[in-house]
């Protein structure tokens, strides 16, 4: 995380997992023909696409044109608003960055011998292309060519994470020490602040200095533009983000307020989970944050409760006019109403002609907000107001079980260390990729 001391500890995500598991990529749209390929599209840039001219030589390898092109349509993808010519050419500008960033650490991985190969890089593609489809990945190609992207262009940034992550675990992790004295103090410090809350954010961080500080606050503005606008916060961080949590897609994992520049966690304190506010300068530049979650340190969350559920659901004719479907919204609501526990429930099925679903150990956090409000309120037999739509069908949820959580303990001391250990590891790997910069030979066209 950008400019933060001694964050909240979580669970070790553990760099070799993050360099693994580039952010989803979405789904193609419903209107998509077999091929994957949408009824109306834009040829970005030139139309003969073997016409490949060079943008930057990075120590002898060349960049292309192409290369950065590829690169913006997985960030643009995900947007739902058109993107602005102009917009277009400040992400070809920092994309190319990124791109340069790459290529130093894939080829310093190969000056030490630790060459990705690749069987992995493919091995990781392939597990992406399973998560996001299914028993047909094969299609992550597909979409990609439809976007205007490309399998390589992925596979380049797979090899630039794996390459990065080798790079730390020898050059770096090493030589981080962390003793036990600090270990127990953090440990102490977590108990004083027991019940007072923790925030998950996301960050698109970028440094400034004097000469560059306007720039850089307009590169931000235009980003929260695009946010506002449908595009991808996971995307955006891992491709202009220059802190180190980029390759997590901008996620700091829980931390509590003390831990953050002064700005940002006024800024935090302030916000509603799922807002997004920024830029903000803070020490070293200007951040975008979004929040993500809040809890309460070493409490237990009602949201993490589990609860079984009965969903009762009825569905409209098509085109069906709204004064009928309001009265069978109307009949249904009552119906339910009358219904004295979960064994009554599959009475609904003979007299309103209703489906009913058991759903057991349901998390409340994965339900929408407004519902979770409603259901951690309920007793077990209660269910909630009727909610849909004609179009989509109403239907209610009926508590029949929950399981709440226990107490939240301490964290671990081994939790603890390996947090503060990952911290250090992330200072240190904006040095040494400092480094690398100074000491590469860049040429532009």
């Amino acid at each position: 995380m950008a400019q933060s001391e001694g964050s909240q500890p979580d669970e070790d995500r553990g760099a070799a997992q993050q360099a693994q598991n580039p952010a989803p990529v979405p789904a193609p749209s419903a209107s998509a023909n077999t091929l994957g390929i949408p009824q109306d599209f834009v040829i970005f840039g030139s139309e003969k696409p073997n016409d490949r001219s060079a943008t930057a030589k990075v120590n002898g390898y060349v960049i292309t044109g192409t290369d950065v092109d590829q690169r913006v349509r997985l960030v643009t993808s995900a947007s739902e608003a058109e993107v602005s010519p102009e917009e277009l050419q400040r992400l070809r500008v920092q994309v190319l960055r990124n791109l340069i960033d790459e290529t130093l650490k894939i080829q310093a991985a190969e000056a030490l011998e630790m060459r990705v190969e690749r069987a992995e890089i493919e091995r990781t593609y392939q597990q992406l292309a399973a998560e996001n489809f299914g028993q047909n990945p094969e299609q992550m190609g597909v979409y990609l060519g439809s976007i205007g992207s490309s399998p390589a262009a992925l596979k380049r940034q797979i090899e630039g994470e794996i390459a990065w992550e080798r790079l730390l675990r020898r050059n770096v992790t090493p030589f981080i020490n962390v003793s036990a004295e600090e270990v127990n103090d953090v440990l102490t410090r977590l108990e004083d602040s027991r019940g007072t809350e923790e925030y998950r954010l996301g960050e698109i961080y970028m440094n400034a200095t004097a000469e560059n500080r306007d720039a850089v606050v307009q590169n931000l503005q235009q980003i929260m533009q695009q946010l506002e606008q449908g595009g991808s916060f996971v995307a955006y961080a891992r491709q202009f983000s220059e802190a180190t949590t980029a390759v997590v897609g901008g996620d700091t994992g829980f931390l509590r307020l003390g831990t953050l520049p002064a700005p940002m966690a006024e800024a935090a304190r302030q916000m509603q989970a799922g807002q997004l506010v920024g830029p903000i300068e803070i020490p070293g530049g200007f951040t975008i944050m979004y929040l993500i979650d809040k809890r309460q340190v070493l409490t237990a969350d009602p949201r993490d409760a589990l609860l079984s559920l009965k969903q009762i659901a009825i569905s409209f004719p098509d085109a069906v006019d709204q004064q009928t479907a309001n009265e069978k919204i109307e009949k249904f609501g009552t119906f339910v109403q009358s219904l004295k526990s979960c064994a009554d429930a599959e009475s609904a099925r003979d007299a309103l002609g209703a489906t009913v679903v058991s759903n057991d150990q349901i998390p409340a956090r994965q339900l929408p907000e407004q519902l979770q409000n409603i259901l951690l309120n309920l007793q077990i037999g209660q269910t909630t107001p009727p909610f849909g739509s004609a179009e989509e069908g109403v239907r209610v949820l009926m508590l029949c079980g929950r399981d709440d959580p226990e107490d939240a303990g301490a964290p671990t001391f081994d939790s603890v260390m390996s947090s503060i250990e990952e911290e250090r590891i992330n200072k240190r790997a904006q040095r040494y990729l400092r480094d690398l910069r100074n000491d590469a030979f860049i040429e532009y066209n």
